[in-house]
């Protein structure tokens, strides 16, 4: 925010960010079409009309949702490549921000797995494009650990890489216990490398 932003205007920004995050939080639980706006609306202290003041109908916040992750994992794959020294260890850092994106996304990884198909046409084909480029980042990186391999090769190496990686945020669910955060960190980021550099 800056300096000039009104108060009204920054405890709109605050209602917008409280419902993008009940919104992945419900969707996950219970998926897109199980959560009405009412629902959304009690969850940020607010009625369902209000929601309207921030969001133009419930497709329009699952939008938010799933196109703000899109964006927030290519700017943070491009960071990534912008500062490692060499392949290898740009390997590992880019694991490690996934793994980290994933233990601290997982609603919205599920919301991901479940929902894609209630997007809108121009949201869906935004989300596609920002995750091709994503992937194309990783399979770059491992292009250049693994010349001898082709990119239809790499492609499925990198999505199979995603999937052992985003699999954790299924795991979380129904209260299931997982080792402390930091050692499965480790496992995931472990699994991952040993998978892309076999």
């Amino acid at each position: 925010m800056t300096s000039g932003t009104t108060e009204r205007e920054r405890a709109k920004a605050d209602r917008q960010s409280a419902l993008v995050a009940e919104a992945a939080r419900l969707f996950a639980e219970r998926g897109y079409s199980g959560v009405s706006l009412e629902e959304l609306g009690a969850a940020v202290g607010v009625s369902g009309p209000a929601v309207y003041r921030h969001f133009a109908n419930k497709q329009a916040l699952l939008g938010r949702i799933l196109v703000t992750v899109s964006e927030r994992l290519l700017a943070g794959g491009r960071s990534v490549l912008a500062t490692a020294s060499s392949p290898r260890g740009c390997l590992e850092s880019l694991v490690y921000f996934h793994v980290d994106f994933a233990l601290a996304d997982a609603d919205v990884i599920r919301v991901q797995d479940r929902d894609l198909a209630s997007l809108s046409d121009d949201d869906r084909h935004t989300v596609r494009r920002l995750q091709r480029e994503y992937v194309d980042l990783w399979i770059g990186v491992l292009a250049d650990l693994h010349p001898e391999r082709d990119e239809p090769d790499l492609r499925v190496r990198a999505h199979a890489c995603f999937g052992l990686i985003n699999s954790t945020a299924h795991s979380v669910r129904g209260g299931r216990q997982l080792p402390d955060g930091a050692v499965v960190r480790g496992i995931l980021a472990d699994m991952a490398q040993a998978a892309l550099t076999v």
